[in-house]
């Protein structure tokens, strides 16, 4: 490859990576950030399926695929309804649930790392039950069962967390909430502990989770 020819390359990925980076930003200007009290407020049951709650879905997979996310809760968008949307994974198809409900979750658990949308520049380690059933209905109405391990599951924890104004920061150590609320009142930004490991192995730790 000339000279030449590699700057166009190196041009052509800059723009790429500063379209990407304005698209999120214009995607997270949509979420609701910490400090709103609709992120503490339980949302209310979705009554009505049609062209408006489709709409709705296609916003939210947008916003969340543009801010970089994995999971996204209407809640997350100041919309008080039980709605979420998620994508587990690069390759996974991004899934709306509505009123979604909880229907067992497995002893077994993994500690992770999580960040969300709605707590800019700060992760925590979380622990969750490894695998969930979460039954719920699509945007068309008709009933769905999901059954989800790892990160689906996780994912999906969080999200009906949001739904009832739970978040990551009720999830996760003292220490940790001390330091992630301290960040996020003075602007800046919080990672977990380098120290702080799984007690059973790398095994069960997943990679970080934005949502």
């Amino acid at each position: 490859m000339s000279d030449e020819r590699a700057i166009d390359a190196d041009e052509a990925e800059q723009a790429l990576e500063t379209e990407l980076l304005e698209r999120r930003e214009a995607a997270l200007a949509n979420v609701v950030k910490f400090g709103d009290p609709v992120l503490k407020s339980v949302a209310s049951p979705v009554d009505n399926f049609g062209p408006e709650l489709r709409a709705e879905v296609e916003r939210m997979i947008a916003i969340m695929r543009d801010g970089m996310g994995v999971g996204l809760a209407a809640t997350q968008l100041g919309v008080l309804r039980r709605l979420l949307v998620f994508q587990a994974g690069m390759d996974g198809e991004p899934t709306a649930l509505v009123n979604p409900v909880v229907e067992w979750l497995s002893e077994e658990g993994s500690l992770a790392e999580e960040g969300c949308l709605s707590l800019p520049r700060v992760t925590m380690d979380v622990e969750r039950p490894l695998h969930a059933r979460v039954s719920g209905r699509d945007a068309e109405g008709e009933p769905i069962v999901i059954e989800a391990s790892g990160l689906e599951a996780r994912v999906l924890q969080h999200e009906i967390d949001h739904l009832d104004g739970v978040l990551i920061l009720d999830r996760t150590s003292r220490d940790q909430r001390k330091g992630a609320l301290r960040a996020l009142r003075e602007g800046g930004s919080y990672n977990p502990p380098p120290e702080h490991e799984d007690g059973d192995g790398d095994e069960l730790r997943e990679p970080r989770t934005d949502a």
